[in-house]
């Protein structure tokens, strides 16, 4: 197995990306292939001690930033890590990418060089978000903001079959984002959809489910659309920030505050690791004829080694294979 890494992707590369790829070739069977400009690669190697044998330098003398247009960027910077590093998973030199970089870039790379697996219209960025009972497998994050109702179908055929071999839930529940619960809600693309899941034999589909719902944990998979989606991520991410730094301030407020804060800090602790996005890794990029796997830009170490574990599992399970079956034997398709 062998997983290329996008060495200079993200807010804090190379240095982290370095960092949690060591994490990770320590923990994993795999060689990882730090994907990034190499004179710079191996300097900061070198200063490092106990380097695993497992990793590797492939040269890329181009960085695409996260302020760069994305399709623009792709096209034009021919060497930058992230097409190098899906050009590897394209000429069989790697079996999956991990990249903490330019989400569209990436997005972009992947679908003009690797192509969609056979029957996929449009491909899909799951995102694990915790519940108060397990995790939510979001669909779509951002990847697609002009989808159509089959596009939303084919979305919940694949976060169930990922939510099934990677996360080994049986039979998961499958729901339809919407301003309601009533099959009469929202615009008529998500209402053609509602329609589309529930006829489907291959989805264990419930009905709608409101923004409210998400954090409940009564679905396993949530379909959306890629713009509904970011912003359901992007909101979320802003809250968990203020909630924290409101908890922090009012803890701090008093002696007596700050008493019960030292009583309760295990208990503080063991949240903070739970709602931890770096603890879920990477979000795979469903649909991709290759393993794809997007990392949040301000990953962590922690967070870059469990990216590459997502990676590793998805090949392991051969989850792209699943979804191709599934794809064809599915009516709605033929």
């Amino acid at each position: 197995m062998r997983i290329a890494v996008d060495a200079m992707g993200g807010d804090n590369a190379p240095d982290v990306i370095i960092k949690g790829a060591i994490l990770a070739a320590r923990e994993i069977d795999a060689d990882l292939i730090l994907v990034g400009k190499q004179s710079l690669l191996q300097t900061k190697l070198a200063a490092l001690k106990k380097v695993p044998s497992n990793i590797s330098i492939q040269d890329a003398s181009e960085v695409i930033d996260m302020k760069d247009s994305p399709a623009a960027s792709v096209r034009r910077k021919k060497d930058a890590s992230i097409n190098v590093a899906v050009k590897m998973v394209k000429e069989k030199q790697a079996d999956a990418i991990v990249s903490a970089g330019n989400t569209g870039a990436a997005v972009c790379s992947a679908s003009l060089f690797l192509r969609l697996l056979p029957g996929i219209e449009r491909p899909g960025i799951s995102v694990l978000l915790p519940t108060l009972q397990d995790v939510v497998q979001v669909i779509d994050m951002g990847a697609n903001i002009d989808t159509k109702p089959l596009h939303l179908l084919q979305y919940g055929i694949m976060g169930s079959i990922y939510s099934q071999f990677v996360l080994h839930k049986k039979c998961p529940k499958v729901g339809l984002l919407n301003i309601g619960e009533e099959e009469s809600k929202g615009p008529e693309f998500v209402k053609e959809t509602f329609k589309l899941l529930e006829q489907n034999e291959h989805i264990n589909f419930i009905g709608n489910v409101e923004g409210r719902d998400i954090y409940v944990g009564e679905c396993d998979v949530i379909v959306c659309d890629g713009f509904l989606g970011n912003v359901v991520l992007k909101v979320s991410e802003g809250l968990a920030d203020a909630i924290k730094e409101m908890l922090k301030r009012k803890l701090a407020s008093s002696f007596i505050t700050k008493i019960g804060a030292l009583l309760s800090a295990p208990a503080f602790k063991a949240l903070k690791k739970e709602i931890d996005y770096s603890e879920y890794g990477g979000a795979p990029l469903l649909g991709i004829d290759g393993v794809c796997i997007v990392a949040h830009g301000g990953s962590s170490a922690n967070a870059i080694k469990n990216a590459i574990r997502v990676a590793s599992e998805s090949l392991t399970q051969n989850v792209n294979q699943h979804i191709v079956e599934s794809i064809n034997n599915n009516k709605d398709f033929a």
